[in-house]
């Protein structure tokens, strides 16, 4: 199992040149689980992705969605392979329902005044999967994705994705403090080898901004500790964060958890 970041921060794209080392695009991961594809949210920076990706046609790819907020589905109409006839593609969302479909959420995105093109613009065969998390999920053969619901308003879901002996978390948009959902949660992500969640905010930025749905990368720290993780990773960096400020926070990060990564566009990493 490989990982890639391709989009690191949260709420808002914040291109520039205080934030060109971690990067300014909002979230997308492509995780390889052998030959099968996994892309982990489609905010900006699944543009880039689906450029490189571009050159590999075609693509057949699972793309789970934390949820449908704007950061992280905005990048769903320039992803190329969408465009390519001979590639297919499965999103799954597991916060919506009973009365939404991500298909009619796709609709409605692009759809004017807000764009100038309707999904029917896709060319490859797009497939839209509903589930309700805590749902456990079989995209192929070999690949197991836990899911768990997360603490943000209207809802997200939590990933536990496992294959060839190996685990990956990935839990953004979620404010911890929440005992019905938190203990829950520490159970979910037991041992596993890699656990990425949201740390859009120090301790100190926490107070004004409750109820909005994230947390401070102390509180995923101490998650991690809790769920005996083997790496931890800061991630949904707050755009107000720039390259010197997440500089500061690798260095205490990694000194209250020796190996902790603050995760930057075109990370890579193996387990």
């Amino acid at each position: 199992m490989t990982v890639k970041f391709w989009g690191v921060r949260g709420s808002i794209a914040v291109p520039g040149a205080s934030t060109v080392r971690y990067g300014g695009n909002t979230s997308c991961i492509e995780v390889r689980c052998g030959q099968n594809l996994v892309i982990l949210d489609a905010g900006t920076g699944l543009r880039e992705l689906g450029r490189v990706l571009k050159t590999a046609l075609p693509i057949h790819a699972d793309i789970f969605l934390s949820h449908c907020h704007a950061d992280h589905v905005c990048g769903l109409p320039f992803f190329a392979p969408a465009y390519s006839a001979a590639s297919s593609l499965r999103l799954w969302a597991g916060n919506l329902g009973p009365d939404i479909k991500l298909s009619e959420v796709v609709d409605l995105m692009m759809t004017p005044p807000l764009f100038p093109i309707g999904p029917n613009a896709f060319q490859a065969k797009v497939e839209f999967r509903d589930f309700r998390a805590g749902e456990v999920l079989h995209p192929v053969d070999g690949l197991m994705v836990r899911t768990i619901r997360l603490n943000h308003p209207h809802g997200a879901t939590g990933f536990r994705i496992e294959f060839a002996g190996r685990a990956l978390a990935y839990v953004t948009d979620h404010q911890i403090g929440d005992p019905a959902i938190d203990e829950p949660l520490r159970s979910f992500l037991q041992n596993v080898d890699l656990l990425i969640c949201d740390s859009t905010y120090t301790d100190e930025e926490l107070g004004p901004h409750v109820n909005w749905g994230h947390s401070s990368w102390q509180q995923g720290l101490a998650l991690a500790r809790e769920a005996r993780a083997k790496q931890f990773c800061l991630f949904h960096h707050h755009p107000d964060h720039d390259d010197a400020m997440l500089d500061r926070i690798a260095e205490q990060a990694d000194a209250m958890l020796a190996g902790t990564i603050v995760a930057r566009e075109d990370m890579h990493i193996s387990l």
